[in-house]
């Protein structure tokens, strides 16, 4: 059930409806983001640090953010996949381009705490603003953080990426679905995703970092990068043995069982890491012997012959209902779960009770994942039009009304795509 105008307001410290008083300073209150990056690894890292309370200006290009147009579904101007990840930011547009357009940057760099892109490598160096022979130069607090598609060095080095291209490149489409299936694309960005919290928490260390030391510093990831260091166990498993993974479709190389099985509802997954589990697992399904079979006395006795351990499982979870033993086998401390789908995860009463989502100025919002007891994060302001701050970030930084106008008019700043 989605939060309601009666019950929106109370439960989760992480989250705040628009009816409530001005929500607590955030962790990151005082910092401030100038944050140059699109699509999705950039942006994801500079929302994380906005839940947090840091002040970031989003600087678009003068077409806009490509995900803008990602869609449907679109409400109030808005596409969801663009909605979802700016949200607390303020949104202006600048032609970096131009020497006026990089003059406005350094101008808005005086102010900043970090600087956020996603740029290919040599961009910014194109264009004078390099960290090392400009902005640390100028700047020597400031922390830039590079997000990119395959890093700075190597055949790849100066090459876009997205997402599914580093699922590719990197082994986790190769590893993703079954030997029927082949190869399939993960369902959700992961490697974006990724990258984002990598970068996130690089700026954080950073941030600790120059508390000390008062000097900024320049950091990189990328997907490429993200994508390799995702590939636990299959990477592990690769330097030990020397054996390329394979698809497996749900199960687990390492573990069993830890797969999906059938049931008479909803399909069941079972992650069951030790002997105790297994033993409890059994005793639920009315089969103890199983627990005690040569077959599957130890994790590795059940990998050897977990065809045969499949077999007896659905044997005794053909008659079960799916959503009911997953919840009577969590209370067993045997981890397993329904496979649901997204809108009733949201529905459901564990998520209700964290306040997982949030409805603000009617958007939909995940609730940031981090509740912190005196700093919660919050969700503020949902994302921004195109350029509606763009006014409103020149004035603060000392731009008269006059100069705002010719701005616009030379074709610097924008405030339609």
């Amino acid at each position: 059930m989605p939060p309601t105008e009666e019950n929106a307001g109370s439960g989760h410290p992480n989250a705040r409806h628009p009816s409530e008083g001005r929500p607590k300073p955030g962790a990151l209150a005082g910092v401030r983001v100038i944050d140059l990056s699109r699509v999705l690894g950039g942006p994801y890292c500079t929302q994380i640090l906005a839940d947090h309370g840091a002040d970031v200006i989003k600087i678009e290009p003068p077409q806009g953010d490509e995900t803008r147009g990602w869609g449907p579904p679109f409400a109030m101007g808005l596409s969801a996949y663009f909605a979802g990840a700016n949200r607390n930011k303020r949104c202006m547009a600048l032609d970096l381009s131009s020497a006026a357009g990089q003059a406005v940057l350094l101008k808005l760099l005086g102010t900043a705490d970090v600087l956020v892109e996603n740029f290919k490598p040599g961009t910014l160096e194109k264009w004078n603003l390099g960290y090392d022979e400009v902005l640390a130069r100028l700047f020597p607090r400031l922390i830039h953080c590079r997000i990119s598609g395959f890093g700075e060095t190597g055949p790849l080095g100066t090459l876009p990426g997205y997402d599914a291209a580093a699922q590719a490149w990197t082994g986790i489409m190769s590893i993703n679905g079954s030997e029927g299936t082949g190869p399939i694309r993960m369902g959700l960005p992961i490697v974006d995703l990724a990258a984002g919290l990598n970068a996130s928490f690089g700026i954080l260390a950073a941030l600790h970092e120059r508390a000390g030391s008062g000097r900024g510093q320049s950091l990189a990831t990328s997907l490429f990068e993200t994508g390799l260091a995702l590939l636990h166990p299959h990477a592990a498993n690769f330097f030990m043995s020397g054996a390329d993974p394979k698809p497996t479709g749900s199960a687990h190389p390492n573990i069993s069982p830890y797969d999906l099985f059938r049931t008479k509802t909803t399909p069941l997954f079972l992650a069951v890491g030790n002997n105790g589990q297994f033993a409890k697992l059994c005793a639920r399904l009315g089969a103890p012997a199983l627990a005690a079979d040569p077959r599957f006395l130890e994790n590795k006795d059940r990998v050897a012959h977990r065809a045969d351990l499949r077999a007896e499982l659905e044997a005794r979870l053909r008659d079960e209902d799916g959503e009911r033993l997953a919840e009577e086998l969590l209370n067993l401390g045997v981890p397993a779960g329904p496979v649901i789908g997204v809108k009733s995860a949201f529905a459901q009463e564990q998520a209700r009770s964290l306040r997982s989502r949030l409805d603000l100025d009617g958007v939909g919002h995940v609730a940031p994942p981090v509740r912190m007891s005196r700093t919660p994060a919050s969700v503020r302001a949902k994302a921004e039009p195109f350029g509606a701050s763009t006014r409103g970030v020149l004035e603060e930084a000392g731009y008269s009304i006059e100069e705002i106008r010719e701005l616009f008019a030379a074709g610097v700043v924008f405030g339609t795509p």
